[in-house]
């Protein structure tokens, strides 16, 4: 009978899911096609095709500052975020110390907290300590609001680690930090990109926390926003659709790492028995 249920039930659990992805996925595949639609935004389907938005878009100097200024800041969000977050990462899961509990939900609130307040708190530290507005604050926000997310990420790689390389190391005369560096270090590598990885996109996407600490220089987000206020136009989907096609690079790049180290792990578990054998 529980066989006879679930086949009913598979047409109308198609059915659905097709339908929840068609609700997230149209409006992305009616922008990529409005990117190449001659005629603008304005009848559906598209009938002339053409790559004049694209050619348009590469000639937008403004556009392309902005996107500069993305990567510049998400390129340092990433180092500061990832250097913080390792060494908040190797504190929970290599030290006790009073008040560890504690530490460990303040790493996470960023997580929780909306981009609104984490924003304006950040602004209000700047106007504290008397730091003009610009891409340094910026940095410095996307940075710091960021910093649960590589902890997250490089405390579970290193829950995962076995800890016996490290052991044997120290037995065999390394120091700590020479453990650190040729052990500890490398074994995390998938999880510093995988983390790196996320972190990069997310501070390119970031809205909220830029918004209240830019200055006179654009971030792409902002600059789409601000154009947005003025009304949609071809160019606009198409800098989403690169930002789309970027994105899913990405994705695809995370995923496979993460089915490498998912495979060499299963790998290292089926030889074992043999070895010890």
């Amino acid at each position: 009978m529980t066989a006879n249920s679930s086949t009913r039930r598979a047409p109308f659990l198609a059915l659905y899911a097709t339908l929840v992805f068609g609700f997230i996925y149209l409006p992305i595949v009616v922008l990529i096609l409005y990117s190449f639609n001659r005629d603008g935004v304005g009848g559906f389907p598209p009938r002339h095709l053409t790559l004049n938005w694209y050619a348009q878009l590469f000639a937008d100097s403004a556009i392309w500052d902005s996107v500069l200024n993305s990567l510049i800041v998400a390129a340092g969000s990433v180092l500061l975020a990832l250097t913080l977050g390792l060494l908040a990462a190797l504190a929970l899961d290599r030290a006790d110390f009073p008040g560890k509990a504690l530490f460990r939900r303040l790493v996470l609130l960023p997580l929780i907290l909306p981009g609104i307040i984490t924003g304006l708190s950040l602004l209000m530290f700047a106007v504290f300590a008397g730091m003009p507005l610009s891409l340094f604050t910026v940095f410095l926000g996307h940075g710091t609001a960021l910093i649960s997310v590589a902890t997250t990420e490089l405390f579970a790689g290193l829950q995962k680690m076995d800890r016996a390389q490290e052991e044997a190391s120290l037995d065999l005369g390394a120091t700590p930090w020479q453990t650190f560096w040729r052990i500890t270090l490398p074994n995390l590598k998938l999880s510093l990109i995988a983390a790196g990885l996320l972190i990069f996109t997310l501070s390119t996407d970031e809205i909220a926390v830029t918004f209240f600490l830019i200055g006179r220089d654009n971030t792409l987000p902002l600059e789409i926003w601000g154009r947005l206020r003025r009304g949609i136009t071809p160019e606009i989907n198409a800098v989403s659709t690169l930002i789309f096609a970027v994105s899913v690079g990405l994705i695809v790049i995370w995923y496979h790492l993460r089915a490498r180290s998912l495979g060499g792990r299963s790998q290292e578990l089926l030889e074992t028995p043999g070895e010890s054998s």
